[in-house]
């Protein structure tokens, strides 16, 4: 057992397998009592099960650490407070969360359904919030405390996952509003877009560069868990790792502008943004075609 969280509690949702596993794992090991939550669905969402999350409290005190039990489901209002008054009815505090829960649910933008859009939606960005406020109450009263979200690079844009890219990127504009509206009370917030091997990105379309283990992820969100993250003041950032790879995504900022003295009409929008504003290029669409050829060769199944 090491000692980088020492005394902290840590609450873990989506903690049952993959990279929430993970974390919980490396926080218990590093001396945090975790709560650790896990609905028990499939990837869909799905035939929730309460074995997966107890599974791995068992796994955490058969390994000397303490930890409890939550199968709830954090996209409602209620889940997420039972998630955090979990961990101060069990043991008097909470000091950080780490919001892994999610759920896939494929489907080309025209044919998406709200039943395909609403519970990607509401595990992964709302599922975040709920667990965010109610530990943010506990945090503000502590005058400490740490909110972790979890995004993805896809949060860039995705060719059938405009559910899942919209959560991610909510997660971001969450994790930068709470890092601002708490900063006064001493908590901090940051974002991890893993690049790892799990059930969630078993079908990737390609081989992900420097694709690591959920073993990296974690050794990351411990650190961002610390009191060494929090004295370096570090919050309101989102970091990716992959392997043996770690990398801070730039604050989002004007790049180029143009003004108009007498008022802007198509015309002369027409006439300068091409040249005087133009364009950010988007990375995500010279991928388009090694992903649509991965498609066709059978690397994963075609979203309908």
């Amino acid at each position: 057992m090491g000692n980088f969280l020492a005394g902290k509690v840590i609450a873990v949702t989506g903690a049952g397998r993959g990279i929430g596993r993970a974390v919980a794992l490396a926080a218990a090991r590093e001396g945090a009592r975790v709560v650790v939550n896990d609905y028990g669905v499939a990837t869909d969402g799905t035939a929730p099960s309460s074995e997966v999350a107890e599974a791995v409290v068992k796994e955490i005190e058969a390994a000397g650490g303490e930890a409890v039990a939550v199968a709830d489901d954090i996209s409602t209002m209620a889940g997420g407070q039972r998630v955090v008054d979990t961990a101060v009815g069990a043991y008097g505090r909470l000091d950080g969360v780490v919001c892994v829960a999610g759920i896939l649910r494929e489907r080309m933008l025209f044919n998406m359904t709200e039943e395909e859009w609403d519970p990607v939606i509401a595990t992964h960005l709302k599922g975040t919030f709920t667990v965010f406020r109610a530990a943010a109450a506990v945090m503000r009263r502590q005058r400490s405390g740490t909110l972790i979200g979890f995004t993805s690079g896809n949060h860039q844009g995705s060719v059938s996952q405009a559910n899942y890219s919209a959560a991610k990127g909510g997660i971001i504009s969450l994790v930068r509003s709470a890092a601002l509206g708490l900063h006064k009370y001493g908590v901090t917030a940051n974002a991890v877009a893993p690049v790892a091997r799990t059930r969630m990105s078993a079908n990737v379309p390609m081989e992900l560069a420097g694709m690591g283990s959920a073993e990296d992820v974690a050794a990351l969100v411990v650190y961002l868990l610390s009191d060494r993250a929090a004295e370096e003041g570090i919050t309101g950032q989102v970091y990716s790792v992959a392997g043996a790879k770690i990398a801070v995504w730039a604050q989002p900022c004007e790049l180029r502008s143009a003004y108009a003295s007498g008022g802007w009409t198509p015309e002369t929008i027409a006439e300068f943004l091409p040249r005087a504003v133009g364009v950010d290029p988007m990375p995500m669409l010279s991928r388009l075609s090694e992903m649509e050829e991965a498609a066709r060769s059978g690397a994963r199944p075609n979203a309908r």
